[in-house]
């Protein structure tokens, strides 16, 4: 990697400030009421999402949104800045739906499936995250699996968190190991993410739902 590539994504791969700061402002509906730094920021991801990171600029990003650079460097001093604030707002999206999928289910096992299914969804179609992973997968890969595990600790705390609501509710055994049951899925998921797969097709959300009611569902059980 880099000296340019390592700069651009040294705030993407700092799990305390983007995952949990994302999982916060989705938790207590956090808006920007900046109405031009909302307009940079649509800016941003529109054009990392079509040229990738490393192949866009400030001025690209001024252009596209229609304001000058120095309105865009009031808003976000250096492109490491902006980066890591755009990732954060997809980081926030993706627990905004991931939050509202789950509402769905009405038990453990189909809240499980559902947020399973939910999240490599989310992550592998967004423009940006998505296009990360398959397009510049040396810039954001090696971010997740290089800071000693930081990144999937914070979301291993998010899914923990998740199951002792239910352990808390009666819908999963008082016994269940809760942070390593959340290891074993965020690990899961992860892999599917970061390493193609000749045997499952992630597009299918039928054997995706399928996968987790077979392999993750049962780990609810002490």
């Amino acid at each position: 990697m880099d000296s340019d590539q390592s700069s651009a994504l040294t705030a993407v791969s700092d799990p305390e400030s983007l995952l949990e700061q994302a999982y916060t402002d989705a938790v207590e509906r956090v808006d920007d009421p900046d109405e031009t730094r909302a307009r940079v920021l649509d800016a941003a991801y529109e054009q990392f999402a079509r040229f990738g990171v490393q192949r866009s600029t400030m001025e690209d990003v001024a252009r596209r949104a229609g304001v000058s650079r120095i309105t865009v460097y009031r808003r976000f001093a250096t492109k490491d800045a902006l980066v890591e604030h755009v990732v954060r707002r997809e980081l926030r999206r993706y627990f905004d739906r991931f939050l509202i999928d789950i509402k769905r289910a009405e038990t453990a096992a189909d809240r499980v499936v559902l947020g399973f299914v939910s999240s490599l969804r989310a992550i592998q179609r967004n423009p940006l995250i998505g296009g990360l992973i398959v397009a510049e997968p040396d810039l954001l890969v090696p971010s997740m699996v290089s800071d000693g595990g930081k990144t999937l600790a914070t979301v291993r705390q998010f899914v923990a968190g998740q199951l002792r609501r239910e352990q808390r509710a009666g819908n999963v055994a008082d016994g269940l190991d809760i942070d390593l049951v959340a290891e074993m899925m965020v690990r899961i998921s992860a892999s599917f993410l970061a390493i193609p797969s000749l045997v499952i097709d992630l597009d299918d959300d039928e054997q995706l739902a399928a996968i987790a009611e077979r392999f993750l569902v049962p780990m609810l059980e002490p």
